[in-house]
């Protein structure tokens, strides 16, 4: 009889980078600390806050040597500022000693410690991209949002990787900017670019705010409906107010004992409608549809595109989330070979499952309970990534045959609000199906 690993094997495209024998990504946490207090980050929600803090050492650094040669990418990044681990430089220069040719290694910052100095330090050290947080352009929104931070602190910063690239003959090394987008940024972000252009940045990462707490939804510029949900539900709005039917009031006439003409043909319409979504292999979610603000997506559809005009004209490579959740999902995370190490050398599957947190990103509580197949102080790291159990995780994402929770009529249920989650109700063991990475509305250093 054939072993689970044997079995799974046979299935597994082995050329693709998520089943080679070692990570193509990795995606280390330096630290667990920061020195500023942003209002949309984990740290601040309750269970993320109560999470142990630690810095990663050269020891642990070290059991990830045997993966450092096969690595297209190595990101120095996690929940805490990088800049805070005195190591970062010796991170950065022994991962260049061993990785190969045409591979990068950078991090994500706020910026407030990086000083002429450091900056020389990190470009001598070899880093190849360094993206600061930037959520505004107005002082006064940007220092609301990074409590401890001011604007006139990413300009220094900015300045500073400027001379240093001079300095220490680096012109090829990326300067980019990370800009979490909320209703009371959104309008900025063009202007946010012109002004990112005129130091030096080369691209810039655009993400949806991911709400750790409930209040949080108010600040949500990402819709829940899919694209094609959308794009299907217009197309069908668009037909029946051409008819005088009023789609919208379906809930109000379903359940009517005696129907009127007028109420058969609302829900004549929405059944044709749902036979065609059925036929897609569409999910329409009708209540949440039926309360879709067009006006807050179109907004926010224009000022993405002004943005890319912006973009395109200073030349900076911009990276824009989707407004509304793809319909066709993908995780780019598994796919593309990754893993993430947490700083006391856990090793997990992905953003998703690196901490405990409480998430919102579908409207309602989603207790996350991060996942860790083994710790490379403990195992090597090829041995963990090649486990049975992790390859095995991997198979299944890649399948991606999970449900959508987000778009589903009886969400949120005890199975995704369980706070150690068992099995989805397609009887999976990975929690891909309340994940809006694989949505395309959330965007990391990658």
């Amino acid at each position: 009889m054939q072993s689970n690993a044997a079995a799974l094997s046979e299935f597994m495209p082995v050329n693709e980078p998520a089943f080679l024998e070692y990570p193509s990504k990795l995606f280390v946490e330096t630290t667990s600390r920061c020195n500023l207090n942003c209002v949309m980050c984990m740290k601040q929600n309750a269970d993320g806050s109560r999470t142990k803090d630690g810095d990663l050492d050269l020891a642990t650094f070290s059991e990830l040597e045997p993966a450092l040669p096969n690595l297209e990418a190595l990101v120095l990044n996690g929940v805490g500022e990088p800049l805070l681990n005195t190591r970062l430089e010796h991170f950065v220069s022994r991962a260049k000693k061993l990785m190969p040719a045409g591979s990068w290694v950078g991090f994500q910052s706020n910026g407030l410690l990086l000083s002429h100095l450091r900056a020389v330090s990190l470009l001598n050290a070899g880093v190849d991209r360094i993206c600061l947080s930037m959520d505004g352009v107005d002082a006064t929104t940007f220092s609301s949002i990074r409590s401890g931070s001011q604007l006139v602190d990413l300009e220094h910063a900015l300045n500073a990787l400027g001379a240093a690239k001079i300095a220490c003959h680096r012109p090829e090394m990326e300067i980019g900017v990370e800009f979490v987008v909320m209703r009371d940024n959104l309008s900025q972000l063009p202007a946010a670019l012109s002004w990112a252009a005129e130091f030096g940045v080369s691209f810039a990462l655009v993400s949806h705010l991911h709400p750790f707490d409930e209040p949080h939804l108010q600040q949500c510029s990402y819709d829940i409906c899919t694209d094609e949900a959308i794009t299907l539900f217009q197309s069908w709005k668009s037909k029946a107010d051409l008819k005088g039917v009023d789609i919208r009031r379906y809930f109000q006439v379903l359940w009517n004992y005696h129907k009127t003409d007028k109420d058969r043909q609302i829900i004549d319409f929405v059944a044709a409608m749902k036979s065609d979504a059925q036929q897609r292999g569409i999910t329409l979610d009708l209540k949440r549809l039926f309360a879709l603000d067009m006006p807050k997506i179109h907004h926010s559809q224009d000022i993405f595109e002004e943005a890319a005009q912006v973009a395109r004209r200073t030349g900076i490579d911009l990276r824009l989330p989707e407004i509304a959740r793809r319909e066709k999902r993908g995780c780019s995370f598994v796919e593309k070979g990754s893993a993430f190490i947490s700083w006391d050398g856990g090793m997990h599957p992905c953003y998703h499952l690196w901490h405990s947190c409480r998430s919102y990103a579908n409207g309602w509580l989603h207790p996350v309970t991060p996942w860790v197949f083994g710790n490379v102080k403990d195992r090597g790291v090829l041995d963990i990534w090649n486990s049975p159990k992790f390859r095995g995780y991997r198979q299944n994402v890649v399948r991606h045959d999970y449900p959508s929770c987000a778009e589903c009529n009886t969400s949120p249920c005890d199975l995704v609000q369980a706070e150690c989650f068992d099995q989805d109700c397609y009887v999976n063991a990975e929690p891909c199906g309340s994940c809006l990475w694989s949505s395309g509305v959330f965007r990391c250093l990658d």
